[in-house]
């Protein structure tokens, strides 16, 4: 892979930096996301309307997290990554700040569907940045990985102690301020990289056949979809499960606090993936990880009381793990000069799932609850399982591919 002259070395502080920033984006990219879910409970008060009509005022901003993905990911790899980040610190700076001065509903609605446009930068494009920085190395995108989930697990804290020590209108301009600052140091101490966009390289670490690499890119859809359904699913549901499955004098603090647990399992199980994924390669290690998945939910779906969260912290590692192996199967086998718009679909499809797995929830959980619930899960998982094996033959021989023809170079 051709490289920037400020990533030459592993150890060089300007690659340290770099990475620096892309880990705190991301967990300030979720963070932002996860301010108003919290903030709306008080604004039934505030403005005398109902949590329903209130909620629904953030619809399209998550729509537009995982929609506006696409054109983000095309503008990084034609213009520039660096650039496109700057844009996601200063656009979800200038963004909150709108929803924090409002002056009505409708302007609250506007300032997060823009919220969601600039955060949808980050993941096609931070993505694309850290695999160049970090050449894929396995503990590197775990630990960025955990930048997020810690983002997403303190949003709430956040912004509901603003709201209650400054008022509502402070948990939007305090991170708003936060941002803002971000970026202003980041276009300081992150070189421009418009130069590089016509250098990158147009041929992947091991190249594919053109059948090959539409196959494998129909099969990484089919892996996106499946993934974040169940990731989706799952999340979502995993507060409703502990209640209802683990007894009934278990306190609603109680749940929130082993639901916490639970999710905390995923983020440990990132940073043991990032590290088993420099040992093992991440074509076979896919279809493991993915597999404990399905073993995870199917568990579940037969447990309660005290196992229910062992079964549950399985399922839970093993959705965040694949998330990691993932990307570095995506990195190794596609070119550096397209691997924003491969990222772009990646997650646009993993984020637009969102709202089909709280409707399949809603569907199943009236029909069956949640043994319904969970055998629907189990279902997608077993099609994602299939997927990762079908994506683990198809690379093993490409790579015995690429083996025999470098044989003469070595």
């Amino acid at each position: 892979m051709r490289e920037s002259p400020t990533l030459q070395l592993a150890d060089d502080p300007a690659r340290r930096r770099y990475i620096a920033f892309i880990n705190w984006a991301h967990a300030m990219d979720h963070l932002v996301m996860l301010i108003y879910p919290t903030v709306v409970i008080g604004l039934g008060a505030v403005y005398a309307t109902s949590y329903a009509e209130l909620i629904a005022l953030s619809t399209a901003s998550f729509a537009a997290f995982g929609i506006f993905s696409l054109p983000a990911g095309w503008l990084a790899d034609h213009w520039s990554r660096r650039n496109m980040m700057a844009a996601f610190w200063f656009g979800c700076g200038a963004s909150l700040l709108a929803a924090g001065l409002a002056p009505n509903l409708v302007m609250l609605a506007v300032a997060l569907f823009a919220l969601g446009v600039f955060a949808a930068i980050y993941h096609p494009v931070g993505m694309a940045m850290l695999i160049e920085a970090s050449q894929a190395r396995g503990r590197t995108l775990a630990f960025n990985g955990v930048c997020g989930n810690v983002g997403a697990a303190l949003a709430a804290g956040i912004a509901a102690t603003l709201t209650w020590a400054l008022g509502w209108r402070w948990a939007f301009i305090v991170p708003a301020a936060v941002c803002i600052a971000s970026g202003i140091l980041y276009l300081r101490m992150v070189e421009d990289d418009r130069h590089q966009a016509a250098t990158r390289q147009s041929i992947p670490a091991v190249p594919l056949s053109t059948v090959s690499a539409a196959t494998l890119f129909g099969l990484f859809m089919i892996v996106a979809l499946a993934a974040g359904l169940t990731f989706n699913i799952i999340t979502v549901a995993v507060p409703k499960i502990v209640d209802e499955r683990l007894g009934n004098d278990v306190t609603l603090l109680a749940v929130g606090g082993l639901a916490t647990a639970v999710f905390l399992c995923g983020a440990g199980a990132q940073l043991a993936v990032g590290r088993l994924v420099e040992r093992i390669p991440a074509h076979l290690l896919l279809p493991a990880v993915v597999a404990l998945q399905v073993i995870g939910v199917v568990w579940a779906a037969n447990s309660s009381g005290s196992m229910l969260l062992v079964a549950l912290a399985v399922a839970m590692a093993a959705i965040y793990g694949q998330v990691t192996v993932c990307d570095i199967v995506i990195a190794r086998y596609t070119a550096d000069a397209w691997r924003g718009r491969v990222y772009a679909v990646r997650y646009f499809l993993t984020f637009v799932t969102a709202g089909a797995a709280v409707a399949a929830i809603a569907f199943f959980y009236a029909r069956g609850g949640f043994d319904l619930v969970l055998a629907a899960t189990a279902a997608v998982a077993a099609s994602f399982f299939l997927a990762t094996v079908a994506i683990a033959v198809l690379v093993s021989g490409a790579e015995a591919r690429h083996g025999r023809a470098a044989q003469p170079a070595e």
